[in-house]
């Protein structure tokens, strides 16, 4: 894989010797500055990387000494102006400036907009429990349950099973699939407002390792009363006992399972 600060550093290097032969301080100063932070940036590959601020503070040194060094001389300090000079003052660099103008000069703004602007993520301080520990008992709709050991009671129910099932997905698809998917993968319409993002039900690394006790708990409760473990990126889930049965958060889990060719984990 093609490492592409030191190819900024040779780039900037380059220029810096073309523009010694054609005698243009300009572009030597330009050139310079490409190749000191090319240099800072390559450090990455054989050190731990300098941090920004670092590398924010060594440009400003040399913007500023180099500066100096080409304002030293006169002479120097008229041929170190005269491109800018040439750019704003003649007639034959009339489109030049109207790109520097017009074009370049906004998209740069626009650019320092958005970097200042844009929403950022700090990592949490300490791993995310994915799957956090349940309680062994918890209040649904005031009635009390015993969440160790707890079992779907529906599943008992053979005659009625496939109805059950169809129940599930019609309450799937009233309420769930916004945000964990059409396909149960967590890619619903809504999925990418949050974080974290909705997790998938299909695959082998969410609901096939849990007991149908413990989705029971994540769906009724939700983000309410999570352990400090989950934090502090806790969820997005809904209180679903605020808007369900307890019936109907038994069938929405039998869809789950059934849909995704899972099976719950057992006592």
């Amino acid at each position: 894989m093609l490492k592409i600060y030191p190819v900024i550093a040779i780039i900037g290097l380059l220029i810096s010797i073309g523009s010694v032969v054609r005698k243009s301080p300009f572009f030597n100063f330009v050139g310079l500055l490409i190749f000191i932070y090319g240099l800072l940036k390559s450090a990455d590959y054989i050190m731990p990387a300098l941090p920004a601020q670092v590398i924010l503070m060594y440009m400003a040194m040399s913007v500023f000494c180099l500066f100096i060094y080409f304002s030293i001389q006169e002479e120097t300090f008229k041929a170190f102006l005269e491109p800018m000079r040439a750019v704003l003052a003649d007639d034959n660099k009339k489109f030049l400036r109207l790109i520097i103008v017009f074009v370049a000069l906004p998209v740069f703004a626009g650019y320092l907009t958005y970097v200042k602007v844009k929403p950022t993520y700090d990592p949490p301080v300490s791993a995310r429990i994915v799957h956090p520990e349940p309680p062994s008992q918890m209040d649904f709709k005031g009635k009390s349950m015993n969440v160790l050991g707890l079992e779907n009671p529906l599943r008992k129910d053979t005659a009625n099973f496939a109805k059950n099932v169809e129940d599930g997905k019609k309450i799937y698809y009233q309420h769930c699939f916004y945000c964990h998917g059409d396909d149960l993968d967590g890619k619903g319409h809504m999925a990418e407002a949050y974080n974290p993002i909705p997790l998938p039900f299909r695959g082998t690394d969410t609901i096939a390792q849990l007991p149908e006790s413990f989705v029971f708990w994540r769906v009724a409760k939700g983000w309410r009363g999570l352990p400090a473990g989950s934090g502090p990126w806790n969820s997005s889930m809904p209180s679903f006992e605020d808007f369900l049965t307890e019936e109907e958060v038994w069938k929405v889990i039998m869809f789950i399972y059934e849909s995704t060719g899972n099976k719950p984990r057992s006592w």
